[in-house]
């Protein structure tokens, strides 16, 4: 687009062919799109060969056969509208006959261009002829007026400015004929802007790139103030971002589109999350806080490419609301466990245990997103050392404390993941205070809670039993053997951590003292 020539067009090298010419939501003329042109042209030549000696059929193209064509009555009809400049209104027709040239028969070699004409305003009064060369042989002769097109573009007042007269320019390699062409015909119109309201965000910006390369500053602005107003959906959004982004240099006013993703703040969005989450802790609206935390884990998860230091404020303002819902867990835990709760009746009882499973529920929801984001080691040492909170656990219904050991289990399965890492006596204090517990929550979690994934719990409380000494698995192991004989499906099935502490204990020494002996042999 940054070269032109100059020269008097060659009516042999420039043959026109009469193909249809699209009409856009707009209500004005332009050319077809470079794929529907090459199906035309393709349709033309099959349907021009003779067939039996009989005259050939009018040349027809199927893919275009919907959109009007520039026919005589229409010209005909709208040859005294352009015997007055109408200023809002955008015209095309063929530069040629109006008649269709009669089909000729298709030679051996295939048409290496498609040539059209493409006609704006006032055709008795143009006074240049602009021929783009697109991509696949496609080229386009528009007939324009030098004043429009020098009012509406410094990059036409520059090339036209150099030399003069000039009757005729050439535009190599042009990137997107079919929008250079829309772009000339919004140089005939006082509303641009009103032009594109029924256009798609993708061609706004194709026109906004060629407006810009061609110095059209009234249309680059109409196609912001277009982008500032639409909706974006899907993927428009960054490619809106992209191709206005570097226009902040120009005095274009892009800050109204880009405010609407970036905000003036420097200082991390802190205090909103934390207001996020505590609009969440504290709904009482089931629906709505389930939606909204699945919603909001979601959107954390995706958020992998966070700095260090997002990763650092968030968690802090995590683990500040685990530690007030585990103090307002234990308090309800202590409220439900006292001697005269029992005596109370049960419409006092329930609202104490539906918080209670709010609480567990917001704990989990908090322990889920620590692990998520491999910052869960804090609080595996907090739940550890919820000794108190263990302990009162087994004086509650199993309805009302189940939860609770669902924070436990995804502990458990986060270590055996490896989605944090914490040490060997938080390991071992987190099983000797809540594997039992949770052993006994085991059945209700297996048909009771829809969440619970059997498999993936046990593989992560036997991996987290493997860490610990040896002679560790083994007290844990036997106890958990004992449970196991008893209840059955009850209880965790830790067998495959039991086989491997069993070829520890029982067959590693004797390997190892057998390769002993035999130094000798490799």
């Amino acid at each position: 687009m940054t070269e032109f020539k100059v020269g008097s067009l060659d009516a042999r090298a420039t043959k026109i062919r009469n193909v249809p010419i699209a009409v856009t939501p707009e209500g004005f003329w332009c050319c077809p799109s470079q794929a529907v042109l090459q199906k035309t042209m393709k349709n033309q030549n099959q349907q021009a060969k003779p067939k039996g000696g009989a005259s050939p059929l009018a040349s027809k193209a199927s893919s275009v056969q919907r959109a009007p064509t520039i026919s005589s009555e229409r010209r005909a009809h709208s040859t005294p509208t352009r015997s007055r400049i109408n200023s809002d209104e955008q015209k095309c027709a063929p530069a040629e006959n109006s008649t269709p040239n009669p089909p000729k028969v298709a030679n051996d070699r295939p048409q290496k261009q498609h040539k059209i004409a493409v006609g704006f305003g006032q055709l008795e009064m143009s006074d240049l002829k602009v021929v783009l060369y697109g991509k696949d042989g496609v080229a386009v002769k528009m007939s324009v007026h030098r004043n429009i097109l020098a009012e509406n573009s410094t990059w036409f007042a520059d090339k036209l400015s150099r030399q003069s007269p000039m009757s005729s320019m050439e535009v190599p390699d042009c990137e997107d004929v079919e929008i250079y062409v829309e772009t000339v015909g919004l140089m005939y119109c006082n509303d641009a802007k009103q032009r594109l309201i029924k256009q798609s965000v993708p061609r706004v910006l194709r026109i906004l790139k060629v407006a810009e390369l061609l110095g059209f500053q009234a249309c680059v602005l109409s196609c912001l103030e277009y982008l500032e107003a639409v909706p974006w959906v899907g993927e428009e959004e960054e490619n809106v971002v992209s191709s206005v982004q570097h226009l902040q240099s120009g005095n274009y006013g892009v800050s109204p589109i880009l405010k609407r993703v970036c905000s003036d703040l420097t200082s991390p969005p802190n205090d909103t999350f934390v207001h996020i989450i505590e609009l969440v802790l504290k709904s009482g609206e089931d629906r709505g806080r389930r939606e909204m935390k699945s919603l909001v884990l979601k959107l954390l998860k995706e958020n992998s490419s966070c700095t260090s230091t997002s990763v650092d404020i968030y968690a802090e303002t995590l683990y500040s609301s685990c530690q007030n819902c585990l103090e307002s867990l234990l308090t309800l835990f202590r409220q439900a466990t006292a001697d005269d709760f029992a005596e109370q009746s049960l419409g006092l009882k329930e609202p104490v245990f539906r918080q209670i499973a709010l609480e567990a529920d917001n704990l989990l929801w908090l322990t889920e997103i620590l692990a998520d984001r491999n910052a869960a080691g804090e609080f595996a040492v907090m739940w550890s050392n919820q000794g108190e909170l263990a302990e009162l656990h087994s004086k509650l219904p199993t309805k009302s404390r189940h939860l609770v050991s669902c924070v436990t289990a995804r502990l458990f399965v986060a270590i055996g993941k490896g989605e944090m890492l914490p040490s060997k006596d938080t390991r071992k204090l987190l099983l000797d205070v809540w594997l039992q517990p949770l052993m006994d929550d085991y059945n209700w979690l297996q048909h009771g809670c829809r969440s619970f994934d059997r498999k993936v719990v046990e593989e992560g409380i036997g991996r987290t039993i493997l860490t610990l000494p040896l002679e560790d698995q083994q007290t844990i192991l036997l106890s958990w053997l004992g449970s196991f004989l008893k209840v059955g499906d009850s209880c965790p099935n830790l067998q495959k951590a039991f086989e491997v502490w069993w070829k520890r204990t029982f067959v590693r020494p004797y390997v190892e003292q057998g390769n002993q002996s035999q130094p000798g042999r490799s």
